[in-house]
Order: C-alpha cells, then structure tokens, then sequence
C-alpha cells in the first residue's frame, strides 16, 4: 500500500461512485483529501476518514467557476499545498441518474436525435471544469515543483461507444491531459488521465471485468506515491494495467482485467 501521508488531494465530485472511491483510496493512503461535490455533506467526509488519513467535505458546483476558485482558496490557506487534483466531476450522467425528469431519453440515441443539452452538460461539468480547476492546480503546484493531476477519463475517447457527444468529450479530456502534460513537465508536474473498467460501486463477488470505485482510487494512490510519474505524464493510464505494475489488488483481493484495449 502505498503512503500518501502528509500529501493533500483535491477529488471533483466525489460524493457517490467514482469519486467517492477515489477518495477512500487516496484516505486509506493516508493523504488529507478535500472532497467537491454540490451536495456533499460532513457525513460523507465522516465516512471517507474510516478509511484512514483526513477527508473535508468542500461544497462547490463545478459549473460556477467562483465557487471553484473559491474552494481551492480554502484549500491553499489551509493546507499551503496540493499534491494531487483529482478531475472526475462530470455531468453527463444527468438525465441517466434524473430518469423520471426526462422520460423516453435514450443513451444510445443517434447524435440527430439527441437533446443539444446533453453536449452542454459533458463539456461544462466535465471537459471544461477539468480545464478550470487544473489551471487553478497549477498554479500551486507550480511553485512547489511538483504535483499531480489525473483528469478521469474512459475509452470512449478512442473509440465508438454509443453516444457521440461523450466520445468527444472523452477524447477532448485525454487532449486536455496530454497537452497540459507538455506545458507542466518543466515544473515537475505531471498530467495523466485515467481510464476505469467497468465500475460497481459496491463489487461483492470477484468479477475480471468489473471493478471497484475504491479500485481506481487504489491506481491513482499508486501514481500519486510514485516518485518516478513524471515518466507517465501525458499518457492514457488503466487502472488494471497499473495494478499489475505497481501489485495493488481490488477490494476483494484479485487484480480485474482490463476492460477493452486501447
């Protein structure tokens, strides 16, 4: 396992899947993890700090760019560093999470038929939230010479799968990291992005193709704590690839299978 003590991690939008696993990984590393999320609440920071190390529940809509800048203020005054920014809010899930909202909406639905918001809602709270808060980041980062930032990616954004506007906004999010790597590399900072498996948020029975959302919290504790990352910088990152390079296994002890190939 490694240790993260001392570190501090910013996760978007980690009150529930994803997010909220990859802030129990970063917890159970031992860093002190600020936690975004519209709704999230002391309860969930409650929760996350069982896993060890220190979480705050930070309240910040990432499509209100004064609230986002606000909230990494309060981390800088607070702590008087960043180690690792984790970008994973995402707005896409919107109308799958809000089914009764919007009844008869179709995933699969082709691009023509398509409601025009939902691009809105990939980009806004997703591509350009990553933008807006890695450039705050970097700042911090910049003047320690060093830091992470890990925008949360999937294989959409190297191929086909179902829907056109979260295709592009994927593969915009590995651009964003990849470019951002190249400016960053002379500071000492490093730029991924991280591609999950197929994530359950609680995996109860071993499954080579599913994964936990702690699990993918457990492959960027891994990045985090490598002191060598700047040789992945600017790379698509699977986190079952990085569990056989670094031996981390998932909650229930096995090292899931990648989910497609890149």
């Amino acid at each position: 396992m490694p240790t993260l003590e001392r570190r501090v991690a910013i996760v978007t939008g980690g009150s529930r899947s994803v997010g909220y696993g990859i802030a129990a990984g970063l917890c159970e590393a031992g860093a002190t993890v600020y936690v975004t999320g519209r709704t999230i609440t002391e309860r969930t920071a409650a929760r996350l700090a069982k896993f060890g190390g220190r979480a705050v529940a930070l309240v910040c809509d990432h499509d209100d760019d004064a609230q986002v800048a606000a909230a990494f203020e309060r981390v800088e005054d607070r702590e008087g560093r960043l180690d690792v920014l984790v970008n994973n809010a995402w707005g896409g899930y919107h109308r799958l999470r809000n089914r009764k909202a919007f009844p008869g909406y179709a995933w699969k639905a082709p691009f023509w038929e398509q409601p025009r918001e939902i691009w809105d809602e990939m980009f806004r709270v997703g591509v350009r939230s990553s933008y807006v808060a890695s450039a705050i980041a970097a700042r911090t980062m910049l003047r320690q010479r060093s830091g992470l930032i890990v925008s949360i990616s999937f294989y959409a954004g190297r191929r086909y799968y179902g829907n056109v506007p979260y295709g592009v906004a994927k593969a915009a999010t590995d651009r964003l990291a990849k470019d951002m790597a190249v400016e960053l590399r002379p500071h000492g900072v490093a730029s991924v992005s991280l591609y999950p498996g197929h994530v359950t948020d609680a995996k109860k029975s071993p499954s080579p193709k599913r994964e936990s959302a702690q699990f993918v919290g457990r492959a960027v504790a891994a990045l985090a704590a490598d002191p060598d990352v700047l040789r992945r910088s600017g790379q698509v990152q699977v986190a079952a690839q990085l569990a056989r390079e670094y031996g981390f296994t998932d909650t229930d002890g096995t090292q899931p299978e990648p989910y497609d190939e890149l």
